[in-house]
């Protein structure tokens, strides 16, 4: 399923984003900052503003995309930044680094002491995140509108004066290290993941953990944090997306006073890093303490920005619907409550990246099941998908499904804001989260059944068995327990 509506399958859930939580004490205060210059690039043209429905585009001279979606219904604002880098622009030796330096950002500026930023969105009865995925990064604040203003300045004086000290660094990558045990290697499916993606994936950026490999953080620097923040955090590499109770041309303005004061500066180019062609089934086993085994299979195929034919993404979603959205769906029916080879099954798939992604299955064997059965299961139905056209009603039914899904999203203006946000940064026209619908209704059973024999073949295919070893606790005599 499209993250962008679900999680389905348990490792996706854990592995697309690192999101970290900042301190939030409060004595209240409103900062007034100006934002500082940097080395500056030949700026773009400040444009016009252009609109599609309730969404307004503008971009500011300095290179920035302001995006924003009015929603009157209550009188709250959402207001994310985002930035166009995440872990797949790092390199060998400084994974981690994106992720790093989205906790540094919460750590000062010429004009705020370190966790200050936080402090004084709590103090105007506001909360703030951030999270980093494999193709961004970005911050967010969500505020009652008439405090949009104060979100706007902080966040353009750190895109421009962010202060790195070397002791904020050391004690912050430390947070990270432990992050990174708590969240991967002492989490046996988030281990097994991690591994399964390194294997699935050689030359592509997405072989590499968001959070980053452990000898890399260890080895990590205040120094990569400056290059990091140097080469990639400007106005001209970043979109602003505001949604809720506003004017969009008052946000534009107010844009101009706080972001417009950030100069451009020259963003590197990213090689391409195509994926090499698979030439056959890879299988890995993972090792680790745990009480009942798991398994996760994945097969490459192409998304929105890379595939040979528009219709194919949202076929292949559709593919993965038919099997897992939920309890009517095939593999509960029949893998989960029929045949009982599973207790948990599921299916996952991001249409929008900005490389080619994977296919993903994943489940727990039932009890007296093994892995290798589940996995016969799984491809069972799948080979069902190529001999068999789904049948026109049951499509049908899936589609209404997401469409409903896509109904309940507008509930929330900060998932809104996250649309867009996605769609913009990883190089996609944002006007895509309107089309999503039309597309996946176009979607034929001869549409589902071409992707599943061009794509979910054997030479596509990487999968990982978790095996569970005893707990070091309970090999001492002690109680086990899985993490």
């Amino acid at each position: 399923m499209n993250p962008l509506l679900t999680f389905s399958a348990a490792a996706l859930a854990t592995a697309v984003l690192a999101g970290c939580a900042t301190p939030r004490s409060i004595p209240p205060q409103d900062a007034s900052m100006a934002p500082s210059t940097t080395a500056a690039m030949p700026a773009s043209k400040e444009g016009h503003i252009t609109s599609a429905g309730d969404v307004h585009e503008y971009q500011l001279a300095n290179g920035l995309k302001i995006l924003v979606k009015e929603d009157h219904r209550a009188p709250i604002v959402v207001s994310q930044i985002w930035y166009k880098v995440g872990s797949s622009y790092e390199v060998n030796g400084t994974t981690g680094v994106a992720h790093v330096l989205e906790h540094m950002m919460f750590k000062g500026t010429k004009a705020l002491a370190p966790n200050e930023f936080s402090r004084v969105i709590a103090a105007n009865g506001g909360r703030e995140n951030a999270f980093t995925g494999q193709d961004y990064t970005a911050y967010f604040q969500q505020l009652e509108k008439s405090r949009l203003h104060i979100s706007f300045k902080l966040e353009a004086d750190r895109m421009a004066n962010l202060n790195l000290r070397e002791e904020d660094f050391a004690k912050e990558v430390k947070v990270v290290m432990e992050e990174r045990r708590m969240r991967t290697d002492d989490k046996p499916r988030a281990l097994t993941y991690e591994h399964f993606a390194a294997t699935a994936f050689v030359n592509s950026p997405y072989h590499h953990p968001i959070i980053g490999w452990m000898d890399d953080l260890e080895n990590m620097t205040v120094d990569d944090m400056r290059d990091w923040y140097q080469s990639w955090y400007a106005p001209n590499n970043a979109t602003l997306v505001v949604a809720g109770d506003v004017d969009a041309k008052e946000v534009f303005e107010l844009a101009k006073k706080t972001y417009g004061k950030v100069k451009a500066r020259p963003i590197p180019v990213l090689k391409p890093q195509k994926e090499i062609e698979q030439k056959g089934i890879r299988r890995i086993i993972v090792k680790a303490p745990a009480q009942v085994p798991y398994m996760i299979m994945g097969y490459k195929v192409p998304v929105v920005a890379t595939a040979e034919h528009e219709w194919e993404p949202y076929a292949l979603e559709m593919l993965a619907s038919v099997l897992d959205a939920g309890e009517s769906s095939r593999f509960a029916k029949q893998l989960v409550r029929g045949t009982q080879v599973a207790t948990s099954v599921g299916a996952g798939y991001d249409i929008y990246s900005r490389l080619d992604e994977l296919m993903l299955f994943d489940g727990t064997p039932a009890t007296g099941k093994s892995v290798e059965e589940l996995e016969t299961a799984i491809r069972a139905q799948i080979e069902t998908l190529k001999t068999e056209l789904v049948d026109q009603a049951e499509l049908d039914r899936i589609k209404a499904q997401v469409v409903a899904s896509k109904v309940y999203e507008k509930d929330s203006v900060f998932y809104q804001a996250m649309q867009i946000g996605t769609l913009a940064t990883v190089g996609l026209d944002w006007q895509l989260m309107d089309k999503f619908v039309e597309r996946l209704r176009a979607v034929t059973p001869k549409q589902v059944q071409a992707v599943a024999k061009k794509y979910l073949i054997d030479d596509h295919l990487t999968v990982a068995v978790l095996d569970p070893q005893p707990s070091p606790v309970a090999a001492i005599g002690g109680h086990s327990h899985d993490h």
